[in-house]
């Protein structure tokens, strides 16, 4: 089974202040850092909506067009893995930097769309839903990752604990204390 790894990171990170994905964690970017916890269970990673994916990653466009939010990064993940031969995304937020292990292999597994029910951007997703993310996008003005998961009866996966996210720069160093007065 191919998988596709997709960070979906084309946010304003407007709570955050600056770029959360290129926001410095213990001397790499926060998206490095998630990439390193996603690559385990991925063949390759692309990088959804960010304007300058970092060196060594594959940047993928948002569709139909920028400023849908997360969807609108997996669309653009969901077309270039069914263009390239990848059974289906696993997609994951620029904001989580620490994936467990067990629940990313538990995902992998699902057969079908699956989602983590606390964290609906973290989620596996045939790539043959591509074209019905578009249709999904263009027919509904509610476009959240929860939203679609209903839409396409993607199965919950409950996390054995909250998968942490960071949106502004405390929850960075609540998260890395070593990360506080930098």
């Amino acid at each position: 089974m191919r998988l596709l790894g997709a960070i979906l990171a084309g946010g304003q990170s407007r709570r955050f202040g600056s770029d959360k994905a290129l926001a410095d964690l213990d001397g790499k970017p926060m998206i490095a850092r998630v990439a390193e916890a996603l690559a385990p269970s991925v063949a390759h990673i692309v990088v959804c909506g960010h304007p300058m994916p970092p060196a060594g990653m594959i940047g993928v466009a948002d569709l139909p067009h920028a400023g849908l939010g997360p969807l609108g990064g997996l669309a653009g993940a969901l077309h270039h893995a069914h263009a390239h031969g990848y059974e289906a995304v696993i997609s994951v937020g620029c904001d989580t930097p620490i994936l467990d292990p067990d629940l990313m292999t538990r995902l992998c597994a699902v057969e079908g769309a699956g989602f983590v029910t606390d964290s609906p951007i973290i989620g596996r997703w045939p790539a043959t839903l591509a074209d019905v993310l578009l249709l999904h996008l263009d027919r509904n003005t509610r476009r959240s990752m929860r939203g679609w998961a209903e839409a396409v009866e993607a199965h919950p996966i409950d996390a054995p604990h909250p998968v942490p996210n960071i949106n502004t720069r405390l929850d960075l160093e609540d998260l890395f204390p070593s990360q506080r007065h930098r």
